[in-house]
Parts: structure tokens; sequence; C-alpha cells
């Protein structure tokens, strides 16, 4: 499992540190964002550092998955980032949509779509 960000994108640090540890280190991915952020994936809210990490190790074990992301648009505070992912999901591999909200250095809000 591992996530292989593209060298051509150009991401805020905490975003890029998010792809960076997304399938090897669920507490360094809570540290990428601010203690009371949320996380909306697969239709639940994850709030707070402690539920941020629980969910990236559940999703990771769950899903066994690669990210590479392939485009980044930033408007105003947000980023969105078109990934591909791959793993043991139906229709994989499969395009998401990560929207990051950014405030100052930490991320404090990421939405996943389809």
């Amino acid at each position: 499992m591992q996530t292989n960000p593209s060298t051509s994108l150009k991401l805020l640090a905490p975003i890029a540190s998010f792809f960076a540890h997304e399938t090897t280190d669920p507490q360094a991915v809570a540290r990428c964002f601010s203690e009371g952020a949320v996380v909306l994936d697969e239709g639940h809210e994850h709030q707070g550092r402690a539920a941020i990490a629980a969910w990236n190790a559940a999703v990771v074990a769950k899903y066994k998955f690669t990210t590479e992301p392939l485009t980044a648009e930033t408007i105003g505070d947000r980023t969105t980032v078109t990934a591909r992912v791959a793993g043991s999901f139906p229709s994989s591999p499969a395009q998401l949509r990560l929207q990051f909200t950014v405030t100052g250095d930490l991320i404090t809000r990421l939405e996943i779509a389809p």
C-alpha cells in the first residue's frame, strides 16, 4: 500500500503530507488536521484527530489501496484533488474527488466523493 503523489502537482504542505502518509501512518495523517477537523467519507463524519486517525487506519486495513493524485485546483481556502485510487473495493480503480479546506497550516475539513 502506498501513495504516489505526482511530483508535478503543487500541493499545500498539509495536503502533501496527507498523501505522503495516508497508507502508512494514521497518526501522521491525523497531525495534518486541526483538533476539530472533520472528514466526510462514505456517508460518515469523523471529527477530531483521534477519530481521523481511527478512520484512516480502518480504510487502509479494509481497502488496501494506493492513491495517485492527478490534478489539483485551489480556490480560496479549498483545494480539490482528483486522484486515481486502486484497491480491494468494487469498481477499482476509481477516480475520487478529495476536497480539502485548509486554514493556516492545517486541514480543517476533507470531503471525499466519487
